[in-house]
C-alpha cells in the first residue's frame, strides 16, 4: 500500500540541489546533467514531488489554515501566534513562521516537479513510465498551486526548474487557476485510471479529473467542471470509484486506498526509527504530526479544536430507524462520541468522565487520530490524509447540476450520500427544493460528510461566505475584513528579494 514511500526520502535529497557556480563538478554529488537517465531516475525523481506532503509545515500547518482558521474549527492553545494567526485573524507578521513554511515547502514541490516535467520528455525511456511521471509531476504542481493560490491568491508562477537567480512576477490569481486547469490536462491525459498495488497511492486519472473540477469550482465555472465530474459519476469513475459501507472506514489505518479514496497522503511509520518524538532525524517524515497536534488534551497538544455547532448539524436528522447520524461518532472526539454519554465515551483507553469530568464542552476532530489503534499520538502518524473522497466528488456533482438548473437530476447524487450514513434519501425528505434551497441543503450535507478534511475554508470562498456574520458560531470571525481577510499576506521577506514580487493591495 505504501511502498512509493521507500523511495521517497533519498530521491527527495537528489533533487533539491541547484546549479553551483564552481566549474569543477563534484564528484561525489548528482548533477542534473548525470541524473536524468533511466527509468528508475524518473520514477525516483517523481517520489520526491510525493515526499513534499510530509514536510512539516505542508503536513502539519497547511490543514490549519483550512480547519482551523474556518468556522468549524478553533484554537485555545497557549501558543498565542497559533490563535491569532490561524484562528483569529490577527495577522501582524507577514513573516509568520508557519505560513511561511507552508509557502516554502509549496514552491520546493514545484520545483521538484519542474524538473520531472523538463527532463522527463527527453529521456530515452518506456513510453509508459514517462507519461506515467510526467503525469503524476503535473498533477502534483496543480495541487502545490492550487494551495497556493486558495491560501494567498496573487503569487509567482514557476514553470521551469529554478535557480537562485530567478525573479519572477506576481502572477493575477485568474492566470494561477488557468495553469492549474492546464497542468490538470496534461495529467488526465497521461495518468492511468489504476495502478496495481505495489503503486497505490499514486495520482490517478480521477483525482486529476477531481482536482480540475474542484478548481473550475472554486471560479464557479460549474458548467465546465460537469464534464470532469461526469466522467467521475457516469463515466469510467463510476466502475472503478464507489462509497464504502462503512463510511469511518475512510479515516482508519486498515481501511486506506479503499475504493472511495480518489487521491490521500501516502504516510507510514518508518520501521528504522524507534522515536515518536520531535527530534530531527533524516527520515523523519515518513508520518505526520497532524495527529500531535490535534489530538486531545492530555493525548496531544490541543492546539486544533473543533467547534460543537457541527454535532448539531448532524443531530438535525436521525437515520431511518431513529439512530444518531453515525457520522458523528466517526468525525468527533467530544463528551458523547458514545450516545451513553461522558461515562461510555472512550477517549484513547479512557472514560471522557475520568479524563475531563462530565460538564466539559470541549470537542476534536476525529477523523485522521489513532485511537482506533493506539492509547497515545506522536510526530509519526501513519495515518494517511484522505484529501479526495467518492462522497465529495458526488456533493460536487449535485452542487454543479444545481448551479446549471438540474436541481432534480442532483437529488440522486446527494441521496447516494445520505443513505450510506443511514439517513432518509434527500429526494423522499425534501423533495422539490427550489436551486436556493437545494444549494443552502448541500452546505447541510457537505458539513455533516466532510468536517474536518480540509474543504470547508474553500466551501465558504466558493459560497461567498466568509465574512463577520460567521462570527456567532465561530467568534473569530469577528476580526474578519471583507476584501482582506481571504488570502494570506506575501512574505515580507519574499518581497524584499524579489522585488518584482507585489503585496495584496489590502495587506499594504
Amino acid at each position: 500500500m505504501k511502498k512509493i514511500l521507500l523511495m521517497f526520502i533519498a530521491a527527495c535529497y537528489v533533487l533539491i540541489s541547484c546549479d553551483s557556480d564552481l566549474t569543477i563538478p563534484d564528484p561525489n554529488r548528482l548533477s542534473r546533467e548525470s541524473y536524468w537517465k533511466t527509468e528508475q531516475d524518473a520514477i525516483n525523481g517523481v517520489n520526491a514531488v510525493y515526499s513534499t506532503l510530509h514536510r512539516g509545515a505542508i503536513s502539519r500547518w497547511m490543514p490549519f489554515y483550512y480547519i482551523v482558521r474556518s468556522d468549524e474549527g478553533w484554537s485555545t492553545s497557549p501558543a498565542t501566534d497559533i490563535v491569532n494567526n490561524m484562528d483569529q485573524f490577527v495577522v501582524t507578521d507577514y513573516n509568520y513562521g508557519n505560513a511561511y513554511g507552508i509557502w516554502g515547502d509549496l514552491y520546493t514541490g514545484i520545483f521538484r516537479a519542474n524538473q520531472v516535467i523538463y527532463y522527463v520528455p527527453d529521456m530515452e525511456i518506456s513510453e509508459e513510465i514517462k507519461n506515467r511521471t510526467e503525469g503524476e509531476a503535473y498533477f502534483m504542481r496543480a495541487f502545490f498551486y492550487y494551495n497556493l493560490v486558495s491560501l494567498w491568491g496573487n503569487v509567482p508562477v514557476l514553470i521551469d526548474p529554478s535557480t537562485p537567480e530567478d525573479k519572477p512576477f506576481t502572477t493575477p490569481m485568474a492566470e494561477v487557476w488557468r495553469l492549474i486547469e492546464l497542468d490538470l490536462g496534461m495529467a488526465i491525459d497521461k495518468l492511468p485510471a489504476q495502478y496495481s498495488s505495489e503503486n497505490l497511492g499514486r495520482a490517478t486519472k480521477g483525482a486529476a479529473q477531481t482536482l480540475l473540477a474542484k478548481a473550475l469550482m472554486q471560479q464557479h465555472k460549474y458548467d465546465e467542471a460537469l464534464t470532469p465530474l461526469r466522467w467521475m459519476v457516469e463515466g469510467e469513475g463510476a466502475g472503478i470509484y464507489d462509497l464504502v459501507d462503512n463510511y469511518r472506514d475512510n479515516f482508519l489505518i486498515t481501511t486506506e486506498n479503499n475504493r472511495e479514496s480518489v487521491f490521500e497522503w501516502q504516510f507510514a511509520i518508518n520501521p528504522t526509527e524507534f522515536t515518536d518524538d520531535d527530534a530531527a532525524t533524516p527520515n523523519h517524515n515518513y508520518g505526520t504530526s497532524l495527529a500531535q497536534f490535534f489530538g486531545p488534551s492530555g493525548i496531544g497538544w490541543s492546539d486544533g479544536e473543533a467547534r460543537r455547532w457541527p454535532i448539531w448539524e448532524m443531530m438535525e436528522e436521525t437515520t431511518t430507524t431513529g439512530d444518531r447520524d453515525p457520522r458523528i461518532a466517526a468525525s468527533f472526539l467530544y463528551d458523547s462520541t458514545d450516545v451513553g454519554g461522558p461515562e461510555q465515551t472512550m477517549i484513547y483507553g479512557q472514560t471522557f468522565a475520568s479524563r475531563y469530568g462530565t460538564n466539559n464542552n470541549r470537542v476534536w476532530f476525529r477523523k485522521f487520530q489513532n485511537d482506533h489503534w493506539k492509547n497515545e499520538e506522536g510526530y509519526r502518524s501513519p495515518n494517511n490524509w484522505r484529501f479526495l473522497r467518492y462522497a465529495d466528488v458526488l456533493l460536487m456533482y449535485a452542487e454543479c447540476l444545481n448551479e446549471e438548473g438540474q436541481t432534480t437530476q442532483a437529488y440522486q447524487y446527494v441521496d447516494r450520500v445520505r443513505q450510506r450514513a443511514g439517513l432518509a434519501a434527500l429526494s423522499t425528505a425534501k423533495p422539490g427544493l427550489s436551486q436556493a434551497a437545494f444549494l443552502e441543503q448541500l452546505k447541510h450535507e457537505r458539513v455533516t460528510e466532510l468536517s474536518g478534511e480540509g474543504h470547508r475554508w474553500n466551501d465558504l470562498a466558493r459560497w461567498g461566505d466568509l465574512g463577520p456574520d460567521l462570527a456567532s458560531r465561530d467568534a473569530g470571525f469577528a476580526n474578519f475584513e471583507v476584501g482582506k481577510d481571504e488570502i494570506l499576506p506575501i512574505p515580507t521577506a519574499e518581497i524584499d528579494l524579489n522585488p518584482n514580487l507585489t503585496q495584496h493591495d489590502a495587506w499594504k
